[in-house]
């Protein structure tokens, strides 16, 4: 039986000044830019975190009992101990050892549970996870109960029914998350229309699962000022009614930014807060110590920032401002390999093209169906028109020594910062500089190799494999496009470090299910999808913890459980090295360790 493990409750975050700027200010500022994918959503209720129980919380510990999956090394590895002391591994060896060494440390038995390192959050947006608790849950089986037109109507009646205080807050705005085309029995997107159902008088706006496009209303088009005479903006497109310009209500890429910023502008600053209380809450019952806060604008790291000041970051929070939108605020700040308080700016985001299920992702060859209104030639699009635009941004990232993520998830993408990184490497060479590229969905073989060789770490998203898989297969790129979507063992057979993301809120960051889908790849449908592509349960957790780790330049401090580094550790209900592969998706995190001191417990059953 496990033992009892305690967590610490998140205290509830309370509002700040920091150098002259309110809170009010900062949070009107907080709002990430969607092409990353999602946007800052304010959590209507704070979750209340597990009931405080007797846990171990002396400076000492030694846990023992059970399997010590060390990380350590190419194959697998046990210990039989920890000895932590003051947040640190101090030794790891024989329990008899670790007794003689400190006879007075408080003691934990796993009774048999399996203890890996703490999972590193490779790719997603923090902030932006909260919403899924707040706005109308729009998601498909497993994650919601959407699974057509008629049924996401009425989750959004639903919603509108039980939230009146957040839609006040709105002033007015009736919005949902995570609708999934791919999912609806329809296989369309929802319409003015079709959203006119929910109402006409207020304004509705919802978002597909990607977070590259969104559904409005008219009442919302016609708050948003797009109409017959509204042409397509930079990097975005709206999509009209037949052959007509009349538009039909769905939007794409930049457009969603300007539509969510409409929508949430009013919202006060204690549901920010609640918002980031839940994000946080969330990635921990999942097992992750260090997350990422992809893409930021300033007010988001600033928020974040701020509560870092106040003690308020239970485990380490990373931030990525753009690279283009916030170049002034990275010129002033930086980026440092030093956390004050758990928060550090870590480099920049830049996003070079959209989503592949969306079919807005920039690829070479068209793709296999496109979307309504487009010929057979349409292969998606970038980002940023012109490569001058992108070249003088890397550069920028180079000369300052920031570390780049870069969104790329369509070949073409790819080819495009392959080219400005090595344009920037002339200018710039001989530096340690870990760019990776986020989500590589489409990342060709040669393409791998040039990766290669210019130290690109690409950051794959294998959950794909499970949630798209099927429609990739069918509707974007074809069996053998998509049999090579994530190409791990492509990456693995070059001898190059690889890690896995799930880009939560996109996703959930249920980090079983990524590491289930890196090992089985397989579908919604049970296909498999891209046989030669699967990697072993053990390098499917080195990318979530040693080689993630890597990628955050902290190989030196965190992602094994060995002497000298942070006492950052998961308990799971089984051992994701020796249960059946099919049954990984199954595990249960049952606690969390942030330095030797238990931030989560899971609720007894």
């Amino acid at each position: 039986m496990m033992p009892t493990l305690q967590s610490q409750p998140i205290n509830k975050m309370q509002s700040f000044k920091k150098s002259g700027t309110t809170l009010k200010r900062i949070t009107k500022l907080s709002m990430p830019f969607l092409l990353a994918p999602l946007f800052v959503a304010c959590a209507h209720q704070p979750i209340q975190p597990p009931q405080q129980q007797n846990l171990p919380t002396s400076s000492n510990l030694i846990v023992f009992g059970g399997p010590i999956l060390t990380m350590h090394g190419d194959t697998p590895q046990y210990t039989e101990a920890l000895l932590i002391e003051n947040g640190m591994i101090q030794f790891n060896g024989s329990l008899a050892e670790a007794k003689k060494r400190s006879p007075n440390a408080k003691e934990l038995n796993l009774h048999q549970r399996t203890a890996i390192p703490g999972l590193i959050d490779a790719h997603s947006h923090v902030n932006s996870v909260g919403m899924q608790q707040t706005v109308a849950n729009l998601y498909a089986p497993p994650d919601g109960n959407v699974t057509d037109i008629p049924s996401l109507i009425a989750s959004l009646k639903q919603w509108q029914k039980d939230n009146p205080e957040f839609i006040r807050a709105t002033s007015g705005w009736i919005i949902g998350n995570g609708y999934d085309d791919a999912q609806l029995k329809e296989k369309r997107h929802p319409t003015a229309d079709d959203l006119d159902q929910v109402s006409k008088d207020q304004p509705v706006l919802i978002m597909h699962q990607s977070g590259h496009l969104a559904s409005a209303n008219h009442k919302a088009l016609e708050l948003l000022n797009i109409n017959q005479n509204t042409k397509n903006p930079d990097g975005g497109v709206i999509r009209r009614v037949g052959k007509t310009q009349v538009p039909n209500g769905v939007l794409e890429e930049s457009l969603v930014v300007s539509a969510m910023m409409q929508a949430f502008k009013t919202v006060p600053p204690h549901m920010m807060l609640n918002m980031a209380q839940t994000a946080l809450h969330t990635y921990i019952k999942n097992g992750f110590t260090t997350v990422q806060e992809g893409r930021a604008d300033r007010g988001t790291a600033e928020l974040w920032k701020g509560l870092a000041s106040q003690q308020k970051l239970p485990i380490d929070l990373v931030v990525y401002p753009d690279l283009i939108a916030e170049k002034d605020y990275m010129l002033k700040n930086g980026s440092s390999t030093q956390y004050q308080n758990h928060y550090r700016i870590g480099g920049v985001k830049i996003s070079l093209d959209g989503s592949p299920q969306g079919k807005t992702a920039w690829l070479t060859q068209p793709y296999l169906i496109p979307p309504e209104g487009q010929s057979k030639t349409y292969r998606g699009y970038p980002a940023y028109a012109q490569q001058k635009t992108v070249q003088d941004a890397i550069n920028l990232a180079f000369k300052n020594h920031w570390q780049i993520l870069a969104h790329a998830n369509g070949d073409a993408a790819i080819d495009q910062y392959l080219s400005v990184i090595q344009q920037a490497e002339q200018q710039f060479p001989n530096v340690d500089r870990r760019n990776v590229i986020i989500h590589a969905q489409t990342i060709r073989e040669d393409q791998l190799d040039t990766a290669k060789k210019l130290k690109l770490i690409p950051s794959f998203f294998s959950l794909h494999t499970y949630y798209w898989g099927d429609w990739h297969v069918q509707e974007t790129l074809g069996l053998k496009r998509a049999d090579c979507i994530s190409p791990t063992g492509s990456a693995l057979r070059r001898g190059m470090i690889f890690t896995e993301h799930h880009d939560a809120p996109v996703i959930p960051p249920n980090s079983m299910m990524t590491l289930d889908a890196t090992v089985n790849r397989t579908t919604r449908s049970g296909k498999l999808l891209g046989q030669d592509q699967k990697v072993s349960p053990y390098i499917a957790l080195k990318s979530m913890t040693d080689w993630a780790a890597y990628q955050y330049f902290e190989e030196d401090r965190k992602g094994t459980l060995t002497a000298g580094k942070l006492a950052d550790f998961v308990i799971l209900s089984d051992n994701p090295i020796t249960v059946e592969p099919q049954q990984i998706k199954n595990i249960k995190i049952l606690a969390t360790y942030k330095e030797g001191q238990a931030v989560y417990q899971a609720p007894e059953k």
